[in-house]
């Protein structure tokens, strides 16, 4: 990479290889624990290979970055000659990936702006592409960061999931909490809110849930320009059925990524994840 702006990111944003590649972006990836192996999210754990595990309910947690997996990263942009690195990760409320980039960005070679989104998944890749486009462009790590941060602001990401039972075990739904007692007999919508995972709506069935997802994309979209990514997990047809309808739907639509999201994520929302992360220009 021989811009002087560096952008690095963790692997929970879900970016397609190709657009990590033609935008220089480095990622540093999460770990998955399965039955006490430590796994590498994206290179020594599939996502399939998750969900397999997760329906056998094996033990599956997740950890964050070591500082000096963020230090090498770091190293490594500035050999390539980066002047500056803007690193962009995803919500402290649901790892300490961000807190082990502060501590690896003290003894970085080059200054690092660490940023926590608050966002995760493609809310947190689609950050991570505003500020590259920026860096391409000459702008500054400043000017990056604002334009990642602007992306945040507003950013909307919704999600189906078939059970709240996966975030519970991992202390991952927030305020939502309180409503498990009445929501684990329905179907939830939940979104990011506060770079937490909140209750959005209790659905009867899960086809109206997924119905009520396409809708809620769709009106956060409007008619400007958009991107959308469409997540999901063992659930590729539900999830090719949505994008093909978000499609047809968003007149100002510019960019849609569909993929699976990765065993980290997958770890805490299990089989059948459905999400849309809705991104304006």
């Amino acid at each position: 990479m021989s811009r002087h702006v560096a952008i690095v990111t963790d692997s929970t944003a879900y970016l397609p290889q190709p657009a990590m590649s033609r935008h220089g972006i480095t990622s540093v990836p999460l770990t998955v624990v399965l039955g006490g192996e430590a796994l590498e999210e994206g290179t020594e754990i599939s996502a399939r290979s998750l969900a397999l595990a997760l329906q056998k309910r094996r033990s599956v947690t997740t950890s964050r970055p070591s500082p000096e997996e963020f230090v090498r990263a770091y190293r490594a942009a500035a050999e390539a000659g980066a002047t500056g690195i803007v690193s962009l990760h995803l919500s402290a409320e649901f790892s300490g990936t961000y807190d082990a980039a502060v501590l690896a960005a003290k003894t970085a070679p080059v200054p690092v702006r660490v940023v926590d989104t608050g966002m995760v998944a493609m809310a947190l890749g689609f950050c991570a592409l505003a500020a590259a486009e920026v860096a391409e462009a000459g702008g500054s790590v400043d000017e990056a960061v604002a334009a990642a941060e602007k992306r945040a602001a507003g950013m909307s990401a919704y999600f189906y999931v078939d059970t709240l039972d996966y975030l519970r075990r991992g202390g991952r739904i927030g305020a939502a909490q309180a409503l498990l007692g009445s929501a684990l007999a329905v179907k939830p919508l939940l979104t990011l809110d506060g770079g937490r995972i909140e209750m959005l709506e209790k659905v009867r069935t899960a086809s109206k849930a997924i119905a009520r997802l396409e809708e809620l994309a769709v009106e956060r979209a409007g008619s400007g320009a958009v991107d959308v990514a469409v997540h999901h997990l063992a659930a590729p047809e539900r999830a090719e059925k949505l994008a093909q309808r978000l499609r047809e739907r968003i007149p100002g639509l510019v960019e849609l990524h569909v993929s699976e999201v990765g065993a980290v994520i997958g770890a805490h929302t299990g089989p059948g994840l459905l999400a849309a992360v809705v991104s304006p220009r």
